[in-house]
């Protein structure tokens, strides 16, 4: 079984107009109401390929309500830990001529629904896979990655990482399966602007000789690159498309990997299908169907 850990989770209110002026009142082309939260978005975009999951993290008031409905009305299993208060956090992201975000700080996590968390994470064993996406709220531990995947360490569950900086770079001597930098995160880990594709093959492989056993780093434009737990680089053109959206593609991409993986543990293919997901995504106003991601799958060639 998959699970999906999220820490901050957010009902995203999208709006959409023509042009934002700022100081005057604004009114939408559209909008809509989406579930946010890193993990939520590997778990939705999963649930959309035909692979279960669990959902887990922290909710909060009404707004937490609202999304731990839509979720199950949508098929996603879920487990979440309910905190006494605050409330779950509302992010507006805003798309006009360019793409701007307002993201609510979200409620405090006291140490005793950590430790139900804990809890929870203590059932994983041999051949589950946990994915730790997005950042880490203020009341949490910075390190809380490491910790999580040091309790975990020596049960067989597999993990995928996608996070930026040292909340990453903790992670690696535990050997996780798959880590998920996008180009600009990779360069800060190393204190470099990265441009050419040597330079991207050369951080990956020593985030891999830090221990992450598959490096799948997203380039936007530039497509993708994957150095395997082989040793063997990767690279994918993007696909051709108009990007609408750039909310969850990264996420999408974690999702369409670990689908493909599971189907028959082949790293290429699971680039593959992890690129679909991605530009499916970017390519929607909204994250990707299995149709849209198998319909662009077919215009990827075999990397």
């Amino acid at each position: 079984m998959i699970y999906t850990v999220t820490f901050n989770p957010a009902l995203d209110y999208v709006v959409r107009l023509e042009n934002f002026h700022p100081g005057e009142t604004n009114r939408s082309d559209s909008d809509g109401v989406q579930f946010g939260g890193k993990g939520i978005n590997v778990s939705i975009v999963l649930r959309n390929l035909g692979v279960e999951s669990v959902a887990l993290g922290f909710l909060a008031g009404f707004t937490g309500r609202g999304l731990e409905q839509g979720l199950r009305n949508t098929g996603v299993r879920t487990d979440f830990i309910w905190l006494e208060r605050g409330l779950t956090r509302i992010n507006v992201k805003l798309k006009a001529e360019e793409e701007s975000e307002i993201n609510g700080r979200g409620p405090d996590i006291p140490s005793h629904a950590l430790e139900e968390l804990f809890v929870r994470l203590d059932r994983l064993g041999e051949g589950d896979i946990l994915v730790l996406a997005g950042s880490i709220p203020a009341s949490l531990p910075k390190d809380i990655y490491r910790r999580i995947l040091e309790r975990l360490e020596g049960r067989g569950v597999l993990s995928a990482v996608d996070a930026e900086g040292e909340l990453l770079r903790e992670t690696l001597p535990y050997r996780p399966f798959l880590v998920k930098p996008n180009r600009r995160e990779l360069g800060e880990i190393f204190g470099r602007s990265l441009a050419a594709g040597g330079e991207i093959e050369e951080c990956a492989r020593q985030l891999q000789a830090w221990g992450a056993r598959n490096v799948l780093v997203s380039m936007a434009g530039d497509g993708s690159l994957l150095v395997d737990e082989r040793g063997e680089c990767h690279r994918l053109a993007a696909p051709r498309g108009t990007v609408r959206n750039s909310v969850g593609a990264g996420d999408s991409m974690v999702a369409g990997f670990l689908a493909g993986w599971l189907k028959d543990r082949n790293c290429a293919a699971a680039h593959r299908l992890g690129a679909a997901a991605g530009s499916a995504t970017a390519f929607s106003d909204g994250l990707a169907t299995g149709d849209e991601v198998r319909a662009l799958l077919k215009a990827i060639p075999l990397g």
